[in-house]
């Protein structure tokens, strides 16, 4: 029942706030564990930032991979989200075991502050509904937070640039493109590996990127100018 609440939930925030919330279905469980593929491999303790939990479908897949040392930040915009993740840490299993590693963080991921202060991020965010200045900054602040070497997790939904293009306007087409480029440069420069994902609604490709200690001079500009000015 709980994977049929989640749906629930998932739909109605979709209704009220599309753009933020991006998905109509939470992740599958072939989905999150390969969101979180990267942290279940042999390693030391572990700073750990999830971007857009939502509902925990994949929090509780980190959870699983937690290290006794390890400590996890979820940050989350939505405040139904937050509520539903705050409940969770008092009353869900996987959850109670591992609260004392876990802060729940009430923000927009580009509001949080430091540097080089996280071995992982796993990104659940929509970045094909987000305008292309935005997407720009979600990736410089991903560069800031990661240690160097650090990797970054994230997803799209398959072909949805593509699916989108023909039903837009020639304003929403030009956003759609951008964003790819964007997002495109760094899959190229820093890409480790990809896994496809059929299994999900709808199924999609967790791209896993490694920033190394030289990308930081790049991601911020300094090499060449962004992509799509």
């Amino acid at each position: 029942m709980r994977y049929f609440d989640e749906c629930g939930e998932f739909i109605r925030q979709c209704r009220r706030q599309f753009k933020t919330t991006g998905a109509i279905l939470p992740s599958s469980r072939f989905l999150a564990r390969a969101l979180t593929s990267e942290i279940a491999k042999p390693r030391g303790p572990a700073r750990i930032l999830e971007v857009g939990p939502g509902t925990g479908s994949v929090t509780r897949q980190i959870l699983r991979r937690m290290q006794p040392r390890d400590q996890l930040d979820a940050v989350e915009i939505n405040a139904n989200f937050i509520s539903r993740l705050l409940d969770r840490l008092e009353s869900d299993k996987p959850y109670l075991r591992h609260r004392d590693q876990v802060r729940i963080i009430h923000s927009a991921v580009e509001d949080l502050p430091g540097e080089a202060s996280y071995d992982f991020i796993v990104s659940g965010l929509p970045l094909n509904n987000f305008p292309v200045e935005m997407v720009r900054r979600i990736f410089r602040t991903y560069s800031r937070l990661l240690k160097p070497g650090g990797i970054l997790t994230y997803y799209e939904y398959q072909f949805i640039r593509h699916i989108k293009t023909p039903f837009v306007n020639r304003r929403e087409r030009r956003r759609l493109y951008r964003v790819g480029r964007v997002v495109s440069e760094y899959i190229r420069d820093f890409q480790i590996r990809r896994e496809r994902i059929f299994i999900n609604v709808p199924p999609a490709m967790v791209r896993h990127l490694r920033l190394k200690p030289a990308s930081a001079a790049s991601i911020h500009g300094l090499r060449r100018k962004p992509v799509g000015v």
